[in-house]
């Protein structure tokens, strides 16, 4: 079980994620919530409060009559309901409760504690709020989306319960639960933040250390195939680029094939003087999809762990407005609601998993093309060519699947659009840029897919399977479970998803 108390590591938000841990918040956390929401009630008596009893966004300037207050923040998470678009997956919904859950905690937003409570219990009970793909600018925060989370926290709207898409209020009833009890501001503090946006993020990022671990193996796995030389691998060639990710990447690879009997040492057959041919037979050097590997992922691995860095940073925030200082007793307007910094992580992201995309595309198309490699048939074609196809249809995925990505990885960050009568006059974009990136990570999990299985076939074609390293060899037995080796034609859209949610789920 995981205890929301002082700070939220990524491991322990995505063992809550990924490995189902229950969530509970300690006494600590109680207590500070409940400070904050009996200080602001009190400071805001006879103050101009935003969002307690004054109106929203443009619409601030007009004061909320006392006896209107609660009210008002029901009038704000209904009229906000209003997304459109495919529902966000559950995955990704759970991740945004979770970090809703967290910055709620930190007792900077005076929200009443039955808030905290009913957020743990849709976690723990695996109950997930319909909310909508389409809706965020990503500047007030993840609004629209939030909106449609405090909507079921006040008993109304629609969740996904065991498989079924249900009224909210017939779920409370079957779970014996009762909706939030709104006072001051629940509707503002749940929907003002950037939650969705990080939520989502952190998903993602989960999915892009697979994905980059995969790629890093894929391409282990070509070098033995072609049997490469192993000096672009070498510590003391890598090490002469001060970048952390080159060289981790370098010494993860040397790592995988430290019992290969494929790689081969330049020193033993290029440096012995013994060679007299005008014209090499064998290449002198690889293809950059295969030297390079160390110089592309590099960068890669140090995005991944930079955007993984700011989005534990902005879990543990106060991310909406104003904040509440119970310390000081003073109430802080300004916008820590503001996407920018998860936006602009997220346009990283998806751009470096584009990345990894086209150079899983070009391995692919390096085992495919017989005039590149020299050593395989066309389109690791083991049946008869001419009559047989072997991966030739897959191509074409993989070849589309990837240029979507090239489309997709343009930036979110730098399209921001005025809206809210000018109020918001600069937005981030990064509900929008969070959610694009995930079906960058989803397509690129599919184009690994088509690799993977490529990469079967040629070890089967070559012979090579009691050759190439352990590593390798685990990975091509449990592939070969999946989908055993073919010559004839077969239909493979279903062998292809077989081996994308195993490369998703291991």
């Amino acid at each position: 079980m995981n205890v929301i108390n002082e700070f939220l590591s990524l491991e322990e938000f995505k063992s809550v994620i990924f490995k189902k841990n229950e969530v509970n918040v300690s006494d600590a956390v109680l207590k500070r919530v409940i400070e904050s929401f009996d200080f602001l009630k009190e400071f805001s008596e006879n103050k101009i409060i935003y969002g307690v009893n004054t109106g929203f966004g443009p619409m601030a300037q007009y004061r909320i009559k006392d006896e209107d207050r609660i009210q008002l923040q029901y009038n704000l998470i209904r009229s906000h309901s209003s997304g459109t678009g495919k529902p966000l997956n559950k995955t990704f919904v759970k991740a945004a409760i979770l970090a809703r859950l967290n910055t709620l905690s930190l007792g900077n937003s005076g929200v009443h504690p039955s808030v905290i409570h009913l957020m743990k219990e849709f976690i723990n009970r695996d109950i997930t709020p319909l909310i909508f793909e389409h809706g965020g600018v990503g500047a007030s925060g993840d609004l629209v989306q939030l909106a449609h989370l405090a909507l079921t926290l006040i008993g109304e709207g629609e969740v996904f319960y065991k498989g079924e898409r249900r009224a909210t209020k017939e779920v409370f009833e079957i779970e014996n639960l009762q909706p939030i009890q709104v006072e001051i501001r629940e509707g503002l503090a749940l929907m003002n933040g950037t939650s969705v946006m990080t939520g989502i993020g952190i998903v993602n990022h989960y999915h892009a250390e697979k994905l980059l671990d995969w790629s890093l193996q894929f391409s282990c796995a070509i070098n033995e195939i072609v049997k490469a030389y192993d000096d672009h691998l070498s510590s003391e060639l890598n090490n002469t680029k001060l970048h952390k990710g080159q060289q981790d990447v370098a010494e993860r690879m040397r790592n995988h094939l430290s019992d290969s009997k494929l790689v081969r040492k330049r020193a033993d057959h290029l440096y012995t003087g013994e060679n007299t041919e005008t014209v090499f037979t064998e290449k002198v050097q690889e293809y950059y999809s295969l030297r390079c590997v160390p110089q592309i992922l590099g960068p890669v691995l140090d995005t991944i762990n930079n955007v993984g860095e700011i989005l534990e940073n902005e879990i543990n925030s106060a991310n909406d407005n104003p904040i509440i200082d119970v310390k000081n007793k003073h109430v802080y307007h300004g916008g820590n609601f503001h996407g920018d910094y998860i936006s602009l992580e997220m346009d990283k992201l998806k751009l470096v998993i584009t990345k990894l995309t086209m150079l899983a595309e070009r391995q692919l198309n390096y085992l495919l093309n017989s005039k590149i490699n020299e050593i395989l048939p066309p389109f690791v074609n083991l049946g008869t060519l001419g009559f047989n196809f072997g991966m030739q249809g897959v191509q074409f995925t993989a070849t589309s699947t990837t240029a979507e990505n090239q489309m997709l990885s343009n930036s979110m960050y730098v399209h921001s659009i005025p809206n809210n009568n000018d109020n918001q006059d600069i937005v981030s974009m990064g509900t929008n840029a969070a959610v694009i990136t995930g079906k960058v990570i989803e397509n690129a999990f599919e184009v690994l897919a088509i690799e993977l299985i490529t990469i079967v076939q040629a070890i089967d074609y070559l012979g090579c399977k009691n050759e190439i390293s352990s590593a390798t060899r685990k990975l091509y037995d449990e592939i070969r479970v999946i989908i055993p080796e073919f010559k004839e034609d077969q239909v493979m859209y279903p062998f292809v998803q077989k081996v994308k949610d195993y490369l998703i789920n291991n």
